[in-house]
């Protein structure tokens, strides 16, 4: 098993790319937490690995407080005292599709707050008790983060300022053999980007969560010496 005796905490697990990604890891031989804010989901992903004869936990979280995050990584120690792998995988992007002058600011803030805030609030929280053992900090990125596309300011600016962010804590981390990396995944067909809701390129698909699991797999599973800031993506590259 590829992740056997490591501790992997997953944000936004409760479903989508999120929930794959811990079954996913689970399979591998990895203890998950999975985190959320919805409490219901969560006990169905961690009633499914269980089930698998997979060991996770559940835990309800609010990435866009640090104070919910604090407690998120807290519950981590607890329980397995331990921590190897943090994927941040929690985002909203709830104006996509609107332009500057039809955007809502709040919807702007929210999704500033979780998606790059959220990020950082992981990061800092996790990363001191990653140090001891080193470990593999996946941040699940947009292509969106990298080029400039219109109607979608809100979720496009917090990918890019996470993006920046994978790439200074990589700087920061790598003394204590803490790699730090983005994920792209493309178009996956989830409850925040169904079929439909975006129409992907033609030299783009939809993949399901499962499609991006051997890649996360792979980022999970490097030496600690690297790589680090580094961006990994699935979309294609006529595309990004």
């Amino acid at each position: 098993m590829l992740l056997k005796d490591k501790v992997a905490l997953i944000t936004g697990a409760g479903r989508g790319l999120g929930r794959g990604l811990a079954t996913g890891f689970a399979a591998e031989g990895a203890a998950v937490v999975c985190a959320a804010r919805t409490g219901a989901e969560l006990d169905e992903v961690v009633g499914e690995i269980r089930n698998a004869g997979g060991r996770a936990l559940a835990q309800t979280t609010d990435v866009s407080e640090l104070a919910s995050v604090e407690a998120m990584v807290a519950a981590t120690l607890a329980e397995w005292g331990r921590l190897d792998v943090l994927v941040i995988n929690a985002a909203v992007c709830p104006d996509m599709g609107r332009s500057i002058f039809e955007s809502d600011p709040q919807a702007w803030v929210d999704t500033v707050a979780i998606n790059l805030n959220g990020a950082y609030y992981c990061v800092k929280a996790a990363a001191p008790h990653m140090r001891q053992r080193g470990g593999h900090i996946i941040l699940i990125g947009s292509g969106k983060g990298h080029r400039a596309t219109p109607d979608d300011s809100a979720y496009a600016c917090s990918k890019a300022g996470a993006w920046m962010l994978v790439r200074t804590m990589a700087e920061e981390l790598a003394p204590s053999r803490i790699c730090v990396n983005e994920l792209i995944p493309g178009p996956v067909d989830t409850p925040m980007n169904p079929k439909g809701r975006s129409q992907p390129s033609a030299n783009d698909w939809h993949k399901q969560p499962e499609d991006v699991l051997p890649l996360a797999l792979f980022m999970a599973t490097q030496p600690l010496s690297g790589p680090s800031g580094q961006s990994f993506s699935m979309m294609r590259r006529d595309s990004q």
